[in-house]
């Protein structure tokens, strides 16, 4: 059996393509959040509108949830690299051109609009093709350590973009950041152009290929026919439905409910990105344990307690708050990074554009729900006390994870026949 899932390929032995591939990303990334920064600065300060913001968020995650499953059944039947190379290439020409407007004093507040859903777009075809081939690319032992890199990443950014965006749009123009965005996006895909991503092979009856909305189906089959995959997905929902809008609450809860400011809620901020950023290094180096589900499972239920502490925190209690966000983004990190490389190590290679599409869309419809609803909860009570309820619902759903044999063991359990 293959270390890959059901498909039936061993990646290369040498893990330098990925390695080069990965680097040329890693600096489109920095440059994507360079941008995405700097366009909420100037969405903030030329409409000071929540609304306008509201809007621009709605238009960003219009596409993970649309888009996004149609993307990945794409992914499991065109060229992986090419999707890629389109995603990179799409984005920075979408870019360019909104550069090209704001040197020309040309631009308009629904040009940022669909900038933004251009670069969504690009990213649900990017997200699932990049992991789909990360597991044909890199050793099965590996995956996890490959993910901690990721949230590296991730933690680096959220800890260097904002004092470096704030210094961009202080000392360069807007078309000035979006070029360096174009630039990085090049130095994504010159590797690509070089250096080879294995293809999954293609299960045809008698030669026919299937429509898309076949194989699509095929994809949500995958998922429901699993029970251990199906009671991730409903897991992620959950968590979805209640942690974005704890997230999304956190100026609230620094303002209203500690009494703190704008240096308390930046101090706050910068030390869930340290927690990514630790989460992420440890990540790489140990490589997860021999059975990554418990290890996920122990960690969301660790993750829960720490954000219901801070539900419980006393007023001005900034240093015990940055703490117990600092611990949160620690075990976010090592939750998402386990049962990604679970993930990546146990769905057949041939389906996992789909899957990880479908789950990642089902996920982020939950997201908006959850804002509807925790605005007016938090105005009714307080933003601790939504805090309080999400980690107390995610340290459950993490405790009783480690006893629901499906969920605990599904590292070992069988898969479904792809249909």
């Amino acid at each position: 059996m293959s270390d890959h899932g059901s498909g039936g390929i061993e990646p290369s032995f040498s893990m330098r393509p990925f390695l080069i591939i990965w680097g040329g990303q890693a600096f489109s990334l920095l440059g994507s959040h360079l941008v995405q920064f700097s366009l909420v600065w100037w969405l903030s300060a030329s409409s000071n509108s929540a609304t306008v913001l509201a809007h621009a968020s709605l238009v960003a995650l219009l596409p993970q949830i649309l888009i996004a499953p149609f993307a990945g059944t794409l992914v499991d039947r065109w060229n992986r690299r090419r999707i890629l190379i389109g995603a990179d290439g799409a984005i920075a020409a979408a870019t360019l051109v909104l550069a090209l407007l704001f040197s020309l004093d040309a631009v308009r507040l629904w040009h940022i609009y669909v900038l933004l859903f251009i670069r969504a777009t690009g990213a649900a075809f990017h997200w699932p093709a990049m992991q789909a081939s990360t597991t044909l690319m890199v050793p099965n032992q590996h995956l996890a350590r490959v993910a901690g890199l990721n949230h590296t990443l991730l933690g680096l950014a959220g800890i260097a973009i904002p004092p470096l965006g704030a210094l961009a749009v202080v000392v360069l123009p807007m078309q000035g950041i979006l070029a360096i965005d174009v630039v990085t996006a090049l130095v994504a895909i010159g590797p690509l152009l070089f250096v080879a991503i294995p293809q999954p092979p293609r299960v045809e009856a008698a030669g026919v290929r299937p429509s898309m909305w076949t194989e699509l189906q095929a994809g949500l089959h995958y998922i429901l026919a699993w029970r251990g995959l199906f009671l991730l997905t409903v897991m992620a929902v959950i968590i979805n439905l209640l942690g974005r809008a704890a997230g999304s609450l956190g100026p609230i809860l620094v303002m209203r409910d500690l009494g703190g400011g704008a240096v308390e809620l930046g101090a706050i901020q910068s030390a869930s990105g340290v927690g990514i950023l630790l989460g992420g290094a440890i990540l790489s180096i140990w490589g997860g344990s021999r059975r990554r589900m418990v290890a996920a499972l122990v960690a969301l239920a660790l993750d829960g307690l720490v954000i219901a502490a801070v539900g419980l925190s006393p007023r001005n209690a900034y240093a015990l708050v940055a703490t117990l966000v600092l611990a949160s983004g620690f075990f976010e990190t090592l939750v998402l990074g386990l049962i990604g490389a679970v993930g990546q190590s146990i769905i057949a290679p041939e389906i996992q554009g789909r899957v990880f599409a479908l789950h990642s869309s089902v996920a982020n419809l939950a997201a908006p729900l959850g804002l509807l609803v925790a605005g007016p909860v938090a105005d009714a009570t307080s933003a601790q006390f939504w805090w309080l309820l999400t980690g107390v619902v995610i340290a459950t759903i993490g405790a009783s994870g480690l006893v629901i044999r499906p969920l605990v063991g599904i590292e070992e359990s069988p898969r479904p026949v792809l249909v």
